[in-house]
């Protein structure tokens, strides 16, 4: 048995700058950081021919066409598994559709366990890519490559995504004083509704082509928000970035009539007056968790959880996508 994990994610500036409409043509960069909630995924030969995969459903297949999990099919088409005799199951800290990018984790987890069942090790960045080739070239999914490479990455990381397809990532150079303050004031509240970013960003992916002077626009303008944030954390100005979370979230809002709704908008602004610098959701918006950089963390924690939203603690993870146990 083989079994690996791989960390889900919370954008903390520039975030849409990673889909390749966009990227292509004027780069794109942002921050992501990774935390101790993660997806596992584990693969094992079981005695019968076929193959069995245990997820949110219950699958039986004799041949890699007949697997109705498109990730789970694509990976085994790619890694050539095409009569195989193997057994996958995920299992999930967190719900997909909660905006932490759980889908590249999955992504990246299946890979890390396939590859080590075949005894085979993929470096980080080839992990990433290879996640990349599966969800939005093989699939079409209209999604950007921040959730496969800080899936795959780990850790508080800048990611440059060049026109040429290229991506550079480098860690953010953050002090342990300042780390220690994120994880002590960046407080996550989950809003009970999940979604597909499909649909979101899908949205965004088609303006962006068609050159929308309003959409571009809106990313270049987050974008410079992205390099704003590294600024704030790299010296330390929490609160500045608490406030740089704010502005991006107002000019994140107005790229979709998906993106919020009036319960969210009411969440955000009783924050916003207990205890709150800054915030956004997190992810392609819709739903899933509210984020936010505390200047009272006590005061917000009463405040949400008075409004019956639910507080995920958590810490950063700086090991990425790898192997927890091979047997």
């Amino acid at each position: 048995m083989i079994i690996s994990r791989s960390p889900l994610r919370l954008s903390l500036g520039g975030g849409g700058t990673d889909l390749p409409s966009y990227y292509r043509e004027h780069e794109g960069f942002l921050i992501a950081a990774t935390i101790d909630k993660y997806v596992y995924v584990t693969v094992m030969r079981p005695f019968s021919k076929g193959i069995y995969l245990k997820y949110s459903q219950i699958e039986k297949a004799k041949q890699v066409d007949e697997v109705k999990h498109p990730i789970i099919r694509e990976t085994l088409k790619l890694l050539e598994l095409n009569t195989p005799q193997i057994e996958i199951t995920s299992l999930a800290d967190i719900p997909a559709g909660t905006g932490l990018g759980s889908s590249g984790s999955f992504t990246t987890a299946l890979l890390k366990s396939l590859y080590a069942h075949k005894r085979q090790h993929l470096h980080q960045e080839e992990l990433a890519a290879l996640a990349c080739e599966i969800e939005i070239n093989r699939l079409q999914e209209p999604i950007g490559k921040q959730d496969q490479y800080a899936a795959a990455c780990g850790g508080i990381t800048c990611y440059t995504f060049h026109k040429d397809d290229r991506v550079t990532t480098v860690p953010l150079k953050i002090s342990t004083s300042t780390l220690f303050e994120l994880e002590d004031n960046l407080l996550i509240f989950f809003t009970g509704f999940s979604r597909s970013a499909g649909g979101i960003l899908n949205d965004q992916n088609t303006k962006t082509l068609v050159n929308d002077k309003d959409m571009l626009a809106n990313l270049h303008y987050v974008k410079e928000i992205g390099y704003r944030s590294k600024d704030a954390l790299e010296s330390g100005n929490t609160a500045l970035f608490g406030e740089l979370m704010h502005e991006h979230w107002e000019h994140k809002k107005r790229r979709s009539g998906g993106m919020s709704n009036s319960q969210i908008d009411d969440w955000y602004k009783l924050a916003m007056r207990n205890g709150a610098i800054g915030g956004k959701l997190v992810g392609a918006g819709g739903g899933g968790f509210l984020m936010f950089l505390a200047d009272d963390r006590t005061k917000l924690r009463q405040a949400m959880m008075n409004a019956g939203l639910d507080e995920v603690r958590f810490k950063f993870d700086f090991e990425g996508t790898k192997i927890v146990l091979t047997s």
